[in-house]
This record gives C-alpha cells, structure tokens and sequence, in this order.
C-alpha cells in the first residue's frame, strides 16, 4: 500500500499547500480585496460596489443566520472563516458547474493579521450533507447536489469548523484578470512549453524576468511537467506577488474597472461589499502572514473510480488547529511552538495503488516545523 505518510505542515507562505491550482483558488478574493483597499474615484468606487452586489448570493443558511445574532461575525474584530470554491465554468455568469475542481478552507484573524488555509482534495471520500443525498463520495460531488450550501456543509461536516462566508468563482477569471492588468511581469524560473487551456496549441517560456499575458500566467501556475508540487507552489507565489504588484501600481482606473468586471462576472459570494471593505481595511493596517496545513492521505479503489482517504488523526489535527483559531477550542500540546504532527498512517480502505504526486516528493520537501 502506498501511502502519503509524511509531517502534515504548516509554513509560511513561500513554503505553503501547492496542490494544483491553488492560486487559482485563492486569486478572485485576493483581487477583490487588493481592489477593495486601493480603490479611489467615486466612479471606480460605485462601480465596485455594484459588481460586488451583482455577484452576492445568499444562501438559505446565510438567511437563518441572519435571524440569529449570537452568530453575527465582525471582519474587524472577528476571526472569520471563508470556504473559497473554484468552478471549471467559463459561461459568463453561469456558475453551475456539476462539481467543484477545487476547494479551500481559510480564516482570517484581523487582530493578529493571519491567515490560515488548508486546501482539501477534490477527490476526498466522506459523507456529503445534502437532502438529496445519503451516502458518501468524492467531496467534489457535494455541489451536485446543493451547490454551495451542500458543500460548505460537506466541509463543515469534515472538519467540524464553521464556515462564515464563501467564494464561488470559475477559472476563466484568471485569465481575464491578468489580461485586464496589461500582463503581470514575472521572472520565469525554467524553460518549458505546456498545452495551452483550450488543448488546441501550446504556451512556450524562456527562462528569464519578462511580461507574461493571461495565457502564459496561467500555463507557469499549472504545468506539471518541469517539477514537483513544492516547486510549483513557489512558482504560483511568483505569480501571486505579481498580480498584487502590478494592481497596486497600475495607475489606471480604466484598467481597475477592467479588472473589477473580470472578478465579478465570474464570481458568486455571500460577503457584502462592507464586508469586503472591511477585511481590505484590516490589511492596510498590517501585513498578514499564511500558514498554510496539508492533509496526510493515501488513495483507494472503489468500483472503478480512484478515491482519497485522508487519515482520521490528521484531520483531527487540522480540525484542532483552526478550531483553536476560531477560538472554540483551547490551545494544547499540538499548539507548542517546533511542534510536529506525524500520522498514524492508520486506513480504513484497501489501497491498491497511489498516482498521486505528493508520494513522489522526497523527505527533504517534508522538514518542515508547525509554527
């Protein structure tokens, strides 16, 4: 049986979870929160504000919530906690993919401006919490049978977390995003050449510092082919970083609106543009840090399909520590600063064999402390 036996981690953001297409999963609210803060005009302003409110979609939880004010959060004050879905649906506005390609759990604390996220496989074996469906499967399958509310409550179910707000969005943003910036310039770390989104032709790079277009951006965030998946997370925060310079000096307001339109169009939310104002506020008050967690797992067979188990006491782990930064749960040994979490290894599957890539990383991209 193989097994992805290794330190489930936790670092700063040069080192953090690089499962594929993190940044994608990460970059709509990052843009939207980037904008959020520099923007200027009362133009740029109202125009934000109402791409925000086009893309805020409540949901039946958000409505019972509502009612309730023992469960009203703060972004000022309060931890919060977001669950950011990535949707591969490039229709405009026509969010309704059959399944999540991606998912990522993240809170937010204002106070001690942190950020904690943990990125869950797409392919995770667990119980989904829908009224049309009673059973288990992959957790991307929730969306199938509630959208957003299935899954959020799949994940909460999970990882016995709250989850305050969401982010739905589709990866045609990315593309749009960069392009409406006039490029992103970043020093490409290795030659390589890749299949370009549409599998019709090929996206090439050269080694060196340069101006990449949408295209391009996205094929050095996700070709598999040069590297491991530590090395692409470097990459994608090269990218990262440049999208965030090139927003916050571009010094156009046509080029915000343009930016702004190709977040909105492809975005779903239940955060209010206030609420968004006010976490952007937070962070002009202070750099945040990222600690970022990772999943022990191994793979199974189950009829013809491939599945993940994630390991029960690694999920307990992870549980623990955003339980702790959500303030529910008070801080123990596991907390203790050096702290290294190894699982158990124990499986409730057979496993008959693992294709995937984190089996291949050797233990030198495993050291890693829980800080």
């Amino acid at each position: 049986m193989k097994k992805n036996k290794r330190l489930t981690t936790s670092h700063k953001v040069t080192k953090k979870n690089n499962r594929n297409k993190i940044i994608l999963m990460i970059l709509i609210p990052i843009m939207i929160l980037v904008l959020a803060g520099v923007t200027y005009g009362a133009k740029l302003y109202a125009e934000a504000k109402k791409t925000v409110d086009d893309s805020y979609y409540a949901l039946d939880r958000d409505k019972v919530a509502s009612k309730n004010t023992d469960v009203k959060v703060n972004p000022i004050e309060d931890t919060i906690s977001v669950l950011i879905m990535g949707i591969d649906d490039d229709s405009v506005r026509q969010i309704g993919s059959a399944r999540t390609d991606a998912l990522i759990y993240l809170t937010i604390n204002p106070k001690e401006h942190k950020i904690n996220m943990v990125s869950i496989p797409r392919d995770s074996y667990t119980p989904i919490i829908s009224s049309k469906y009673s059973g288990k499967d992959k957790i991307n399958a929730a969306y199938t049978y509630g959208e957003e509310q299935a899954t959020i409550e799949t994940v909460e179910n999970l990882l016995n977390v709250p989850i305050n707000y969401y982010v739905t969005f589709n990866f045609e943003s990315f593309l749009e995003i960069v392009n409406a910036l006039g490029g992103v310039n970043v020093d490409v770390p290795v030659s390589f050449t890749d299949i370009n989104t549409l599998g019709d032709g090929e996206v090439h790079l050269e080694k060196g510092e340069q101006l990449l277009n949408g295209e391009q951006a996205l094929a050095l965030a996700r070709t598999r082919h040069i590297d491991n998946d530590v090395k692409r997370g470097e990459r994608q925060q090269l990218i990262i970083q440049a999208i965030v310079d090139k927003a916050m000096n571009i010094g156009s307001i046509t080029k915000y609106s343009d930016v702004i339109k190709a977040a909105g169009k492809n975005m779903r939310t239940n955060l209010k543009f206030n609420e968004m104002l006010s976490i952007a506020q937070t962070g002009l008050d202070g750099k945040y840090t990222f600690n970022s967690y990772l999943f022990d797992w191994t793979d199974f067979e189950l009829g013809d399909a491939s599945m993940v188990e994630l390991y029960e006491d690694s999920v307990d782990f992870i549980s623990h520590r955003f339980r702790v930064s959500l303030g529910l749960e008070e801080p123990n040994e596991q907390d203790v600063e050096g702290y290294q979490f190894v699982t158990n290894g124990y499986s409730q599957y057979k496993s008959t064999n693992s294709n995937n890539s984190w089996s291949d990383l050797d233990d030198s991209n495993s050291n890693s402390n829980n800080n």
